[in-house]
């Protein structure tokens, strides 16, 4: 219950930042995977706030790129997904969440502002809300490791 409840609180502040407020949209899919990732997973690499932030950075940017260069195909769709992936091994900084990403930016048409505002200001808010909870509210060791 403490999870899920944590988890809505993550997601509902995300929702806040984007619908009540001009700061701009701080939300997308993905995240709803991530906190789960780091609420459920959290001694896994995957949920650690490195993978979280660039694996979500790499991933958007692969699909915009994909979506300036080459437009939306099933093609293009496919393609930017496993470039994402591959990418995010090459980094280390696998977060299974970001690879809906370049699906994002290409089905939504997004532009590079999309970096910005809503993927590195909310991933930065889900890490510093996980840490909080995690390690104040849950008592647990989080994050195991920074980078």
């Amino acid at each position: 219950i403490i999870l899920g409840v944590s988890a809505a609180f993550i997601i509902g502040v995300l929702g806040f930042l984007s619908l009540e407020t001009s700061l701009g949209y701080w939300l997308i899919f993905s995240f709803g995977a991530t906190t789960f990732s780091v609420l459920v997973f959290y001694k896994a690499d995957m949920a650690q706030p490195k993978n979280v932030f660039f694996g979500h950075l790499v991933s958007i940017i692969v699909g915009i790129l994909f979506n300036e260069i080459f437009g939306m195909s099933f093609i293009t769709l496919g393609l930017a997904v496993g470039f994402a992936l591959t990418l995010m091994m090459y980094f280390k900084v696998e977060h299974p969440p970001a690879a809906a990403n370049p699906l994002i930016a290409l089905l939504s048409d997004v532009s590079f502002e999309f970096i910005f505002f809503p993927v590195a200001s909310g991933t930065v808010v889900i890490i510093i809300l996980s840490i909080l909870i995690n390690k104040y509210l849950l008592k647990r060791n989080y994050p195991t490791k920074f980078f």
